[in-house]
Formats: structure tokens, sequence, C-alpha cells
């Protein structure tokens, strides 16, 4: 399949995408990724390995295009986990070892 990516056109396959993402570690994931194999990894990764371009010369939004268009699951930035913030009262008896309090 025909792909622009960064003004460049590239002639991608899925095997070809399999076979350059082989033995590869994935880096830790922040914003955009898509699951290669068993692995998830970010598009800025998977871009620069296929292209072997630097990640400032494409965006995640190109690389995402072209491996959906592949068959390979994309996906967005992942969801925080809220942060619990204690109450004064919480804190201070979390200093005096005293039992958790329940919100």
């Amino acid at each position: 399949m025909r792909c622009v990516i960064a003004r460049y056109p590239f002639d991608l396959t899925r095997s070809d995408v399999l076979a350059s993402m082989k033995g590869v570690t994935p880096e830790i994931v922040t914003g955009e990724s898509v699951t290669i194999g068993r692995r998830r990894y970010p598009v800025k990764q998977v871009g620069q390995i296929i292209t072997r371009q630097d990640r400032r010369d494409f965006t995640g939004g190109e690389v995402v295009r072209a491996m959906t268009r592949l068959g390979f699951t994309c996906h967005d930035r992942p969801e925080a986990e809220p942060v619990r913030v204690l109450t004064p009262l919480q804190t201070a008896s979390a200093l005096l070892g005293a039992a958790s309090l329940e919100v």
C-alpha cells in the first residue's frame, strides 16, 4: 500500500511493518500508540523505524492513518489515573498512624 509520510511516498505492507518492528523494544507510551503483534508502541517510534526519518519530520497522525489502513489497531492517548488528594484531616491521621479514613 502506498502511504505518504512527511511528504515522502512509501510502499508499505503489513508484513514489512511486522518484520521491521520484530525485536524492537517498545518505549514508554505517553501519547498515541499502535499495537503491532502483542506489543504497544508509540506511533513516533514506529514511524521512525519504518521510514528511517527523524521523528520531528512527520506527525503522529500520518503514522496513525498509515497503520490503520494496514489493519493495525491504533490507540489515543492513555487515560491518566486520577490523583487522590488527601484532606488535612486525612493527612494528619496518616502522620499519626491512625487507621485510614474512607472518603
